[in-house]
């Protein structure tokens, strides 16, 4: 079984009915991302959740790919569906996706 190489820089931030957005993150592969309540969420370039974006269940792990032509800095963004929360965020490396 194949481990997750988690690379330094985590990030979290509470979101409410107004998206929450990490701190930015140099050039990376991709996001483990959770929350702590179900949430939308969005990886990318400056981008901020809305709630036609991705739902993910509370305290599910998922990994996001980097998105196309995005080639800088990258954060996460989570608005809630029904309750506030805690958006966590942690780059891993190319290896494990």
């Amino acid at each position: 079984m194949d481990t997750i190489a988690l690379l330094a820089n985590n990030a979290s931030v509470a979101y409410t009915g107004t998206a929450g957005n990490t701190a930015v993150f140099a050039s990376t592969a991709a996001l483990l991302i959770w929350t702590t309540s179900d949430a939308y969420v969005k990886v990318g370039d400056g981008v901020t959740a809305t709630t036609s974006d991705l739902p993910i269940p509370a305290y599910t792990p998922i990994i996001m790919r980097t998105p196309s032509g995005v080639t800088g800095a990258l954060r996460a963004s989570a608005i809630q569906i029904s309750a506030g929360g805690t958006l966590y965020a942690v780059p891993v490396s190319a290896a494990v996706i």
